[in-house]
């Protein structure tokens, strides 16, 4: 076994350690130990995805407009699903030479802006009934979900998962009929939820809650009926008391909401959340053993630096930023899964792939430095080899990087070994997922050598702002559908959809004052916080540990064994 040591990231100049473990496994993956230190190879990864940033352009086959994450005047060929995955092109026609005479990185970026890209990460079937979707599939009637999977008759929501009829929820899975919930479980009819509620059936405004019915307005219950504020009650006198609080008027659901959370406040929060997790470091760990700088991540085994995958099982992969799903011996990409393995620097890339190195959008086996090839083995920027030819030309290839590296503006250098420079993304940093993360400002987005996007700013006639709405849903119309509303928190024109009308008269709830996207935000700067890895000292048996929740937020903590003997 190797042993460890400390290395200054060229990018920060901060000192990070490699571990004995991380050598092992750089050496079982043939690939140089990384210069980069773990958080800004997460944020060069981020850089590159682009979840809720939607432009409608044409296709450029089909010439048809569609739903897109390239605006029209990005410098790339971009296809529409349908087009993408027909059989109207050949991506072997965008094949060429390699050009020893130029760098690496160099060629590969004038690939990706030659060949046709696929517009959208959605399928087809997701297209026909859920066009204004992102990175997501099976969906049917959805509407503005991002990074979603197996959902119908939903809208607005992040980080979806087998879900029906849930309307601005995110970090949800397997859930119907909810609203206004995050990082819930298996629930069905619950309302404005926090922290990890699961099992739940008829509940409003519960925080750290399993197994419970017909609860309103409290924290840490398990297996409990007809509480609220904490405080039991008969069903008769529950339901006496419920109907004091009608939640079709927004004035009372945003009252009720504001004293659910000042109430939560007097319950310490659950510490962690890493239900069946063994031998890891992180937060919000699931089903996963030996797993180290994992965040947001289940049925991970023997795998560090991960986040975002949720698709099982993940086995035996370092520095992974979303998907999974069967994957295994894969390091340093971002979205890539669904039978993958021994994949390395690859971004939106799976789906059966094999012994890929470099690459965009690839399925097959065999790649190296493509883009869109979709099908066909040992390709070498876009062009096929026989099989001696192919390992003889990428041996060259890998030692002509060192040879000829590529810098980036920050006089980065980047040989075999590191994941794609950022200006090759096709994004403006402020475009990206990485801004949710690492923010920065215009100026520093450019300091640092990323692309800044100038978003354009449309302008939408008002006809009624957000003051002006109904109190109650009982007194909205259908001519609500006629109206551009101002939202109140960012001035934007948003509509609202007869889906979304339809959900809220059915579940007797009041209609928003802010936007889609104000609405989605607020939920991903919660789940961003929610990965944080915070130290602190038990209030009760002075044990240390981390946790997601900073003193300000949770003044009165308890470590995972107090919590439980208090609580479970």
């Amino acid at each position: 076994m190797a042993e460890g040591e400390k290395k200054q990231c060229q990018n920060c100049k901060q000192v990070f350690a490699i571990e004995s473990e991380d050598f092992d496994f750089y050496k079982k993956m043939e690939v140089p130990p990384p210069t980069f230190c773990p958080a800004c190879r997460l944020q060069r990864r981020l850089a590159f995805f682009n979840i809720f940033n939607l432009y409608k352009r044409p296709c450029d086959l089909c010439k048809k407009e569609f739903i897109s994450v390239y605006h029209k005047n990005s410098p790339y060929v971009v296809y529409c699903p349908k087009c993408y995955w027909s059989d109207n092109w050949n991506v072997f026609d965008y094949g060429r030479e390699y050009d020893f005479s130029r760098s690496f990185f160099e060629q590969f970026k004038e690939l990706w802006h030659t060949t046709p890209v696929l517009g959208i990460s959605i399928d087809i079937p997701a297209m026909e009934t859920s066009p204004y979707t992102s990175h997501s599939g099976h969906l049917k009637n959805c509407y503005l979900l991002f990074h979603a999977d197996y959902t119908e008759d939903s809208a607005y929501g992040f980080y979806q998962v087998r879900n029906k009829n849930v309307l601005d929820c995110s970090v949800i899975m397997e859930c119907e009929l909810c609203y206004d919930c995050q990082n819930s479980f298996k629930n069905n009819r619950c309302v404005g939820v926090r922290g990890n509620v699961t099992n739940s059936m008829d509940c409003a405004f519960l925080r750290d809650c399993d197994n419970c019915q017909n609860c309103f307005a409290s924290a840490n219950l398990r297996n409990k009926q007809y509480y609220i504020f904490n405080r039991p009650y008969t069903k008769e006198e529950y339901f006496k008391e419920i109907k004091k609080w009608d939640l079709g008027s927004y004035k009372t659901y945003r009252e009720l909401s504001e004293k659910a959370h000042e109430h939560w406040k007097k319950f310490p929060p659950r510490p962690k959340y890493d239900d069946f997790s063994v031998d890891y470091t992180g937060s919000y760990v699931f089903e996963s053993k030996n797993c180290k700088e994992c965040y947001d991540v289940s049925n991970v085994q023997d795998s560090k630096f991960m986040l975002m995958v949720a698709d099982r099982p993940t086995k035996d992969c370092y520095d992974i930023s979303s998907w999974g799903n069967n994957m295994s011996r894969c390091y340093e990409c971002c979205n890539v899964g669904e039978d993958a393995s021994d994949v390395k620097f690859a971004h939106e890339s799976g789906l059966g792939l094999l012994d890929a190195e470099y690459c965009k959008l690839s399925n097959g086996s065999h790649h190296f430095g493509c883009v869109s090839v979709k099908k066909g083995d040992y390709v070498i920027l876009n062009k096929r080899y026989s099989k001696e030819e192919y390992e003889s030309l990428r041996k060259k290839i890998i030692e002509h990087m060192g040879a000829m590296p590529h810098k980036d503006a920050r006089e980065n250098i980047y040989v075999y070994g590191e994941f794609f420079p950022p200006d090759i993304s096709p994004f403006g940093y402020n475009e990206t997922i990485a801004n949710d993360f690492f923010p920065l400002s215009a100026d520093e987005i450019k300091n640092k050598g990323h692309r800044f996007f100038e978003q354009e700013k449309n302008v939408y006639a008002i006809t009624k702002h957000a003051s002006e709405l109904p109190d109650h849903i009982v007194d909205v119309t259908d001519t609500i559908f006629e109206e551009t509303i101002g939202c109140e928190n960012c001035g934007r024109g948003f509509r609202v959809i007869p889906m979304e009308i339809s959900f809220l008269r059915n579940m007797k709830l009041p209609l928003p004052r802010m936007c889609p996207f104000c609405r989605i935000n607020i939920k991903l700067k919660q789940w961003v916080k929610n990965l944080r890895v915070i130290p602190r000292t038990c209030d009760k048996c002075g044990a240390e540990f981390t946790t997601n929740y900073t003193k300000d937020e949770a003044p009165y903590i308890l470590c995972k064994e107090c919590y439980k003997a208090e609580v479970l």
